[in-house]
């Protein structure tokens, strides 16, 4: 994910939005392509306010105030939870909301592509519903998503298409609901025994 988003480069290969090859642009013009990275421990600004982190979200876009303030009361109305703390420091949010807060300021760049790396950590199984189901909501209103868990089962819940990681290399790929009967993976990563 860093890769894609510019933040460090890539030792081989390239990656396309769109039809343009994207591979050692800037992290700045990966942005202006729509594609944005929620990183792993959310990474908000912590003295400032909830709406303050969201609307960072928004800084590079060239769209008029209106369109800003449309796109903020969507996330208001994704994360409810937001809207009541909008004006709290987001440092005091559980870790929950600073997740919503994290994916919150990441739809305010308007993606084509949401990478979001880690969403479950240190999160409570309901609050992993949760974002599960705005996700799911988010996927279903036309935003690709592409994410990184450690958490098999909410990722291949969640996927239309996974890729099980080993090491650094592909060793499984197929739709969530393959790759939840396969035995292999089953045995290794869910920790249930072939039938």
């Amino acid at each position: 994910m860093r890769a894609i988003s510019g933040l460090i480069p890539t030792r081989a290969g390239n990656y396309f939005s769109e039809g343009r090859d994207l591979t050692g642009d800037s992290a700045a013009e990966i942005l202006g392509h729509g594609i944005v990275h929620v990183p792993e421990g959310r990474r908000l600004f912590g003295a400032m306010s909830v709406e303050e982190n969201l609307l960072m979200g928004a800084y590079s876009r060239k769209v008029s105030r209106a369109d800003i303030n449309r796109d903020l009361d969507q996330v208001y109305t994704t994360f409810p939870k937001l809207r009541e703390r909008h004006g709290q420091a987001a440092a005091t949010l559980s870790g929950g909301e600073q997740q919503m807060c994290a994916i919150g300021r990441g739809l305010m760049s308007a993606p084509l592509l949401l990478m979001i790396d880690e969403l479950s950590l240190g999160l409570s199984p309901l609050l992993v519903e949760q974002l599960v189901a705005a996700l799911r909501a988010l996927n279903i209103q036309g935003t690709s998503i592409l994410l990184v868990e450690q958490d098999v089962t909410t990722a291949l819940d969640l996927c239309h298409r996974a890729f099980v990681m080993d090491m650094g290399r592909i060793v499984r790929t197929g739709s969530g609901s393959e790759l939840l009967a396969d035995p292999i993976v089953r045995d290794a990563y869910l920790g249930v025994l072939p039938e």
